[in-house]
């Protein structure tokens, strides 16, 4: 089953969980052991991926875990639409924070939001792994490819 036009545009995160609440619950949580299981919920709010989905062409190489991303250009908005999934619980939710961030932006909007500051925000890099930081640019570079070529269209 092949992902539709309405799977990308009912994912929650970007558009109904937003930027805005994502920084807050990290304020509010003091301890790195409740930031981890929120970043872990968030991941449980990634729509289903489509298994017909999960090939090579879609593969994010450069992750410790295995990463597939598809996307959608929304003619009628001009929006970019992202669908990310991972066998990693944890980096389900590193993903999700990339997609609350990136998803459901025109490409060229995208192309101009300074990842590596909310990283920075949120202190990402220091409380995981560096494969999982690398994993996690790998994320970012490819959806930011995606960006550049749909932009250039």
């Amino acid at each position: 089953m092949t992902a539709s036009k309405q799977q990308f545009l009912d994912n929650p995160l970007g558009t109904k969980t937003t930027l805005e609440d994502v920084v807050d619950a990290f304020e509010f949580l003091d301890e790195w052991e409740d930031r981890y299981a929120y970043i872990i919920d968030l991941g449980k709010q990634l729509p289903a991926f489509p298994d017909d989905e999960r090939v090579e062409e879609n593969y994010v190489h450069g992750c410790q875990s295995q990463v597939w991303l598809i996307h959608h250009h929304d003619e009628d908005s001009g929006k970019l639409f992202l669908l990310i999934d991972s066998d990693a619980i944890i980096v389900r939710g590193l993903a999700a924070i990339i997609l609350v961030a990136l998803n459901g932006k025109p490409p060229r909007d995208l192309l101009a939001i300074d990842i590596d500051e909310l990283f920075e925000q949120l202190d990402l890099f220091r409380h995981i792994s560096p494969t999982r930081g690398n994993g996690l640019r790998a994320m970012v570079g490819k959806i930011r490819d995606i960006a550049a070529a749909e932009a250039a269209a």
